[in-house]
């Protein structure tokens, strides 16, 4: 595990990446359901509050894997074994997320027990993984540990986190606070500890595969409104609307999405068109993939309010 080459040609995903992505569809899915539910019901501030938490927790597994994958992806039977691991611990994640939306809507304390099991689970693969390439890859040494070691300390935080009974305001503060200890890791590794040799249209193809995934949510949600509008009142122009409302809502976000030749961007001390740099271009990419999951909800909700008894 002495690191991948950064310019090696012709970088895809691999299969066992998408195979992974595969734990991701479901935990979307569920947020985005938990989601529509609550706003069918009326509590959006709770329903949006539970999904930004919700979203943050998927994506930030995801991103952990990914962009380890990225640099130190050897596909041997360890690599295997502990990506199986993390896999195990997203599906913990995912039941761990109706909790924490019933709870944000009770207006307790937030019950994330089970998604910080989840969590426990997929660290514990990743902060070995990482331990290894530090041991395997002794230029890269100290932002390997820099990584594991930032994993840990948050990860400790979240730990912490569920034994401590406070209110949601109190809660999302600290939150807020444990999401930045997550985010400097990764920031302190790259730009002061050396970097990792991470493959830049690797990265790219796969923050496209995984806005794939979320824009999927867009078309389950329009078919499932679709079905229940038709199903109780035929076909007519709002269903046409709806599904013209719907695709073209996620086909638009596709568009803008891939507009730019993203593995052109993310290489290092490139330029994007418009002259932002290789940083701005991973922190706006990194906001993004999430983000189309939430149409479907509001979809759903509308058709709800609308078209159900």
């Amino acid at each position: 595990m002495s690191g991948r080459d950064p310019h090696e040609e012709h970088r895809a995903a691999t299969p066992l990446e998408l195979l992974f992505d595969l734990t991701f569809v479901i935990a979307f899915g569920v947020a985005a359901a938990q989601l529509a539910h609550l706003m069918a019901e009326g509590h959006v501030s709770a329903g949006l509050a539970g999904f930004g938490f919700s979203a943050f927790a998927i994506w930030w597994a995801w991103m952990n894997f990914t962009w380890f994958a990225s640099a130190y992806d050897t596909d041997d039977w360890i690599y295997r074994v502990m990506t199986m691991l993390q896999m195990v611990g997203v599906i913990i994640l995912a039941m761990g997320i109706p909790p924490v939306f019933a709870s944000i809507e009770h207006g307790g304390h937030v019950d994330n027990v089970v998604m910080v099991a989840g969590y426990v689970v997929m660290r514990i693969a990743l902060v070995g993984q990482w331990l290894r390439a530090a041991v395997q890859d002794p230029p890269r040494r100290t932002a390997c540990l820099t990584y594991a070691g930032a994993v840990v300390v948050a990860q400790i935080g979240w730990v912490v986190q569920i034994f401590v009974q406070t209110s949601l305001t109190v809660f999302f503060g600290t939150a807020l606070v444990l999401m930045v200890v997550e985010i400097s890791g990764p920031i302190l590794a790259e730009r002061l500890m050396g970097g990792t040799p991470w493959h830049a249209h690797h990265v790219a193809e796969r923050y496209g595969l995984l806005a794939i995934i979320a824009l999927g949510e867009g078309v389950v949600g329009t078919v499932a409104s679709l079905t229940a509008a038709v199903g109780e009142h035929g076909w007519s122009t709002d269903a046409i609307l709806l599904v013209a409302a719907g695709i073209g809502l996620t086909f638009g976000m596709w568009w803008v999405y891939f507009l730019v030749p993203a593995g052109a961007c993310c290489m290092p001390s490139a330029r994007c068109r418009s002259g932002t740099d290789i940083c701005t271009w991973r922190c706006s990419r990194r906001s993004w993939p999430p983000a189309p999951d939430c149409t479907s909800p509001p979809i759903t909700s509308t058709v709800n309010r609308s078209w159900m008894p």
